[in-house]
Order: structure tokens, then C-alpha cells, then sequence
């Protein structure tokens, strides 16, 4: 697909979008001016609505539209939001998705009754990973972390100590065996004036006993 055909088809999108949004009003307070038959049912491309267990089907559609509204509005604002928490927009999403399913029951004295078990399902989910997503970038642009920065300085300087490690063994053993052979020196050092000393004295020893 071309540039030309792409930008053409996100116009095309963010135009329906728009659209909706503006006639969102329209579309809930049509309830009122269904055109109900005599048999309180209302039928549409073939397919027949009616009262499902409400008073009235204009009641059953206040219900459908108070739910379906807001519930599409959401989604246009989730798919089109762009800022680091529109992961939190999934809860309200979850909300009237379930208040939907629920007035499309037969049993209309249940309504709006047990959604709050489900969505408290769906927090336990969304809540930790925008506050997730909240402290990388607290961490990141208030505190100036970087973890991924961090953990390559960290991964580069281990290298580093791994390579100098192994380049000073040989220097290690090299100023060893000096440290060895100064010792074995000192030692030779040591011994040659102790040799002479005793020598000396061996000397003095024998012309005194030859006083006397």
C-alpha cells in the first residue's frame, strides 16, 4: 500500500470517527422515536426487537443506547488515544461492556447488579500494568534512571574486568616469580656476610687460643 492510499485511508477512518462522535447525541435520544408496532416490537433489516422483559420498548432501548454510546465512544478514544496511561480507559470500556450484556438479558431485574465482580477482575489487571508503565518512565524522565541503559554499562564493565583479569595473570605470575627471585637474593645477600662473619671470628678465635 502507497503512502497516498494509507494517509487516504486514515482520513477515511478518523472521518467515521469524527462523524460518530458528532451524532452521538442523535443516537441516544432516538429511543424516543422508534416506530413501535402494535405488538410493542420494532423491526430493522430484518431483524425483529422487542421489549425483552422491559415495560416498553422504547424503555429496553434507553437501556441499549445508555450502554452502547458510551461503550463506542470509549473504544474511538482508546484506539485513537496516543498518551502512556490509555490502557485505563480499558476499565470504563470493561464497565459498559458488561452493563451491555446485561441489559440484553431477559431477566431485566438483574440490571447493573454483578458487573462490579467482573471489572474488579479486570483493575487487578490493567491497574498494575499502567503503574508499571508509570514508574519506567518516572524512573526514566523525572529521575533521569535508565534501566536498559544501565544494565549495558553494567554488562560492558564486566566484560571489561573479564578481559583485564585474564591480561593480568601472566603480568601476576611474571612479578611473582621477581618477587621470588629477589627473595632467593636477598637470601644469597644475607648469607654471604654471615659466612664472612664467622670466618672472622673463627680467625680471632684460633690467634687468642694461641696467646694463651
Amino acid at each position: 500500500m502507497s503512502n497516498r492510499n494509507r494517509i487516504k485511508k486514515k482520513l477515511i477512518i478518523e472521518g467515521l470517527f469524527a462523524l460518530l462522535i458528532a451524532i452521538s447525541p442523535i443516537l441516544f435520544y432516538s429511543y424516543k422515536y422508534l416506530p413501535v408496532t402494535s405488538d410493542n416490537t420494532w423491526s430493522i433489516l430484518g431483524i425483529t426487537f422487542s421489549n425483552n422483559g422491559y415495560d416498553d420498548i422504547t424503555v429496553a432501548f434507553y437501556f441499549y443506547l445508555s450502554k452502547l454510546i458510551p461503550l463506542a465512544l470509549l473504544i474511538i478514544w482508546f484506539t485513537t488515544a496516543k498518551n502512556w496511561w490509555y490502557h485505563i480507559i480499558l476499565i470504563p470500556i470493561s464497565m459498559y461492556a458488561f452493563q451491555l450484556y446485561s441489559v440484553f438479558s431477559e431477566d431485566a431485574s438483574k440490571i447493573d447488579e454483578n458487573e462490579i465482580l467482573y471489572l474488579v477482575a479486570v483493575c487487578m489487571v490493567i491497574i498494575p500494568i499502567v503503574y508499571f508503565i508509570r514508574v519506567k518512565l518516572v524512573d526514566r524522565y523525572v529521575h533521569g534512571i535508565d534501566l536498559e541503559a544501565m544494565e549495558a554499562e553494567l554488562k560492558i564493565l564486566k566484560e571489561k574486568q573479564g578481559l583485564n583479569s585474564t591480561l593480568d595473570a601472566p603480568i601476576k605470575d611474571e612479578f611473582n616469580g621477581k618477587e621470588t627471585n629477589t627473595d632467593n637474593d636477598q637470601g644469597i645477600e644475607q648469607t654471604v656476610p654471615t659466612k664472612g662473619l664467622n670466618n672472622i671470628f673463627h680467625q680471632v678465635r684460633h690467634v687468642l687460643q694461641s696467646w694463651f
